[in-house]
């Protein structure tokens, strides 16, 4: 039997999630994106709300619900600012998720109980000033010395870098795979911030995200404990792998929020603005970029929903996350042009939000995996080129 009815669950994220987003981001959003800053009372106020650990199990700190309510979250979170889904995006999607499917009991304890409480802030780095797309490009290097790794490089674009604490970084640990790019030779370790020679700065002057933040991350000399690893050493790339299409699946779900922002500001605008004696929303062509915007919502919807329910089942799910992600992210940057197509001449300043919205839309097209990197995945599974199999390690079932 098919079921599309949300469970009561479901609605309690959907209706907590909208509370907060107009109490806490919606007054102060142009005020933030103006002065390019990320407010700082956002994070503790997530961690009050239980939105930090909002998919992790009540056994390490979390909420317990299931990685639909992730979703969800995700939608609900973007169509007030994608800034405050991107925080989802990080320190649920790429760091918990990927600690609760690979990391050692001890390594949950340490890490993930603190992180799904707020008490700890994570994200992720991989992306480095000369690799993004390709991976096994990293330059960032871990050495044994004795019980620890050293660490030496630098990562890009790594979002909360000047915020979190806590680090997932993936560095090659055999110099030798290295030099023939055989991914086998990459491995992943939690790092702290308090680390010697561990640094972080900030990335100024970005098109879009201006209410979050984002930076680099510079480690010499960085001595990692052996225990921090992890996975099992060589690991790295498949965890990173599927890091990222945990993230995949929150920008999905972001993406799908903020053409619902662009529909219903549209809509608001349309239904006040006159020209030519009646509301824009009497044009055809008016109504016609609307229209479209609800058809891709709803579709964006179904595609990232389904890919929650996958995951719900403990089932592999690439490429319907990879499909949903492209398919959100695409209809987002068309949703946040036409809405500022709409607001005419006043989409062109931040007076009204969608501005703001088409600055923003970009973003999720390039990062955790760029539109044309999903087409290809999408191709290449249609010409059988592409096969999915079981994998040691997938997220838990959830019974919700």
């Amino acid at each position: 039997m098919i079921d599309f009815e949300l469970s009561e669950n479901h609605r309690h994220v959907e209706e907590l999630v909208a509370d907060f987003g107009a109490k806490y981001i919606l007054p102060n959003i142009r005020e933030n994106d103006r002065a390019q800053r990320l407010d700082p009372e956002l994070l503790p106020r997530m961690a009050e709300a239980d939105l930090l650990g909002i998919c992790i199990p009540t056994k390490y700190g979390g909420a317990g619900l299931d990685y639909i309510s992730l979703g969800l979250a995700c939608e609900g979170m973007e169509y007030f600012d994608t800034a405050a889904r991107v925080v989802l995006s990080v320190h649920v999607g790429l760091m918990q998720c990927t600690l609760l499917a690979y990391g050692t009991e001890e390594q949950k304890q340490k890490y993930l109980v603190e992180l799904a409480k707020g008490k700890r802030i994570g994200t992720f780095g991989l992306t480095e000033p000369n690799a993004g797309s390709d991976v096994v490009g990293i330059q960032t290097t871990a050495d044994k010395d004795g019980d620890h790794f050293v660490l030496n490089g630098e990562k890009m674009w790594i979002s909360l870098a000047d915020v979190a604490d806590t680090f997932t970084v993936y560095a090659w640990t055999s110099r030798e795979k290295k030099a023939k790019r055989d991914h086998t030779g990459i491995s992943a370790f939690m790092v702290e911030r308090t680390y010697p020679g561990f640094t972080t700065g900030t990335i100024h002057g970005k098109l879009g995200v201006r209410a979050g933040n984002t930076g680099f991350i510079s480690m010499q000399d960085v001595r990692v404990p052996k225990g921090n690893m992890l996975g099992k050493e060589g690991e790295g790339f498949n965890i990173a792998m599927f890091a990222l299409e945990q993230g995949r699946y929150t920008v999905a779900g972001g993406a799908t929020g903020l053409v619902r922002a662009c529909r219903d500001a549209s809509v608001t605008y349309a239904k006040t603005r006159k020209t030519f004696g009646v509301p824009i929303s009497e044009h055809q062509l008016v109504k016609r970029m609307i229209a479209l915007m609800e058809k891709d919502y709803q579709a964006a919807r179904l595609l990232y929903l389904h890919a929650g329910w996958l995951k719900n089942q403990g089932t592999r799910n690439t490429k319907q996350t990879a499909l949903a992600k492209w398919f959100a992210c695409d209809a987002a940057e068309k949703a946040a042009s036409d809405a500022v197509q709409v607001h005419g001449a006043y989409g062109f300043s931040d007076e009204y939000p969608v501005e703001r919205f088409y600055r923003n839309s970009k973003g999720s097209s390039i990062y955790e995996g760029s539109r044309e990197i999903q087409q290809l995945m999408q191709a290449d599974y249609v010409l059988g080129a592409r096969h999915d199999k079981p994998r040691p390690v997938e997220l838990p079932k959830t019974d919700q």
